[in-house]
C-alpha cells in the first residue's frame, strides 16, 4: 500500500506533497493497524478556512490487495486530529516532501 499525503493552501498556495510505500517500512504491519483505526468516512466536522492549509490523505492499493483498503479523504488542517494527526505526521517524518509550484487563483 501506499500512503500519499498532499498538503496545498496556505497564504502561499504550495502544494508539498509526501509519498510512503508501507510495505517498504519495518513496522508495516502498525502501519497498517493505524490506516484501519481512521474513521475515512467520517472526518471531524469542521468547514474549510480561508488561507488555511487542506490535506489530502490517500492510500492506494498493490495490485494483489483488496479494493475495500483504498482510501481517500480530504480535510482541513484543524480536522487532523487523533489518528488522522498521527498518520500524516508518519508519513512526513519518513519521507522528504515533492513541492509543486502553487495553484493561480483567478483574478475578477
Amino acid at each position: 500500500m501506499d500512503v500519499i499525503v498532499s498538503r496545498s493552501g496556505g497564504l502561499a498556495g504550495l502544494r508539498l506533497t509526501w509519498h510512503v510505500r508501507v510495505d517498504d517500512q519495518p513496522d508495516s504491519d502498525d502501519w497498517y493497524v493505524l490506516i484501519e483505526q481512521i474513521p475515512w468516512s467520517e472526518p471531524p466536522p469542521l468547514p474549510p478556512e480561508p488561507d488555511r492549509f487542506v490535506y489530502r490523505i490517500r492510500c492506494e492499493l498493490q495490485d494483489s490487495a483488496p479494493a475495500s483498503r483504498a482510501h481517500d479523504a480530504t480535510l482541513a488542517e484543524r480536522q487532523l486530529t487523533g489518528p488522522w494527526r498521527k498518520l500524516v505526521d508518519l508519513v512526513q517524518d519518513r519521507t522528504e516532501p515533492e513541492r509543486a509550484a502553487p495553484t493561480r487563483r483567478p483574478t475578477r
